[in-house]
């Protein structure tokens, strides 16, 4: 919370991530090569003030490349839009510190979660 009683911004980019890590990370599937931000993208609509409950973030997949690839988020709660926002993650490959490729098993996870007008999300 910031001065104001609201959420901070840099609280939302913790939020993000904690998204990502989960749904980038899961046992089953994960990046165990390594992936960094390239880039990140924030559009604030409503202030979200202290509270106890949680808040909902919804995240997807909009765009695979063959070097990187975005994933979208909304923070919301039921019908109410806190924040809209996209991250470009870029594999990478800490030995070399290189980008690198993304590998046809990280392809394939990452499409069954792009957004083809179908608007599937992933609940995290």
């Amino acid at each position: 919370m910031d001065a104001y009683g609201h959420v901070n911004n840099v609280v939302f980019l913790r939020y993000l991530e904690e998204a990502r890590i989960d749904f980038l990370f899961r046992p089953e599937k994960d990046f165990k090569q390594g992936s960094v931000v390239a880039r990140h993208e924030i559009d604030y609509k409503r202030q979200l003030v202290h509270r106890h409950t949680p808040v909902d973030i919804e995240l997807w997949v909009t765009q695979i490349r063959a070097a990187s690839f975005t994933i979208s988020y909304e923070v919301k709660d039921g019908d109410v839009v806190y924040v809209r926002a996209s991250t470009v993650i870029v594999p990478f490959d800490f030995a070399t510190q290189r980008p690198r490729r993304i590998t046809a098993e990280e392809r394939e996870f990452l499409e069954e979660y792009q957004d083809d007008d179908t608007e599937e999300a992933v609940a995290a």
